[in-house]
């Protein structure tokens, strides 16, 4: 397991689609190690391939340490509800500022684990949450462009005098 470095924003890699996973082998395994590791050191409780360059569908939650980490491969929203809640966000390729985002209450996701078998699983609240941010993130969405131009302007400002600054 290695701690691997992780691209900053504005990275033109953060905002480019990740591609499907077709091999589900030790390269793989090793790289849901590597992606736990990272978002442990970053902090983080969500991290994508993408955050640390891999152009690739992978996800690595880790929400509750009774529960562990959870790796998502492929995933991909199946259904939505129509409640939506805000909940504060950031991202460890843009550590140190967060805002407010409107998501989906619930979520179902269909993914696959690291063996290839596929799952699904419904989830609500800072789970849902983080299905949709991270889903979002290999889709080549950054979280700060759900924001408004305003509240991502002024975020940017601020995370660029932060990056300055340290």
């Amino acid at each position: 397991m290695t701690i691997r470095p992780i691209l900053r924003y504005p990275d033109r890699r953060l905002a480019a689609p990740a591609r499907p996973v077709t091999a589900f082998d030790d390269g793989l395994r090793e790289l849901a190690a590597d992606l736990l590791e990272t978002m442990r050191a970053a902090p983080g409780i969500g991290i994508t391939a993408p955050h640390i360059g891999v152009p690739l569908r992978v996800v690595v939650l880790e929400l509750d340490a009774k529960e562990g980490p959870q790796p998502y491969v492929n995933p991909q929203i199946e259904w939505v509800s129509s409640e939506m809640i805000l909940h504060r966000e950031g991202s460890v390729s843009m550590p140190g500022v967060n805002d407010e985002v409107q998501r989906h209450a619930r979520v179902r996701i269909s993914y696959q684990d690291l063996d290839g078998n596929t799952r699904t699983e419904e989830s609500d609240g800072l789970r849902a949450v983080c299905h949709q941010h991270e889903i979002d993130q290999l889709d080549g969405m950054f979280w700060i462009q759900r924001l408004s131009r305003l509240k991502r302007e002024r975020l940017v400002k601020k995370f660029e005098k932060m990056s300055r600054d340290s």
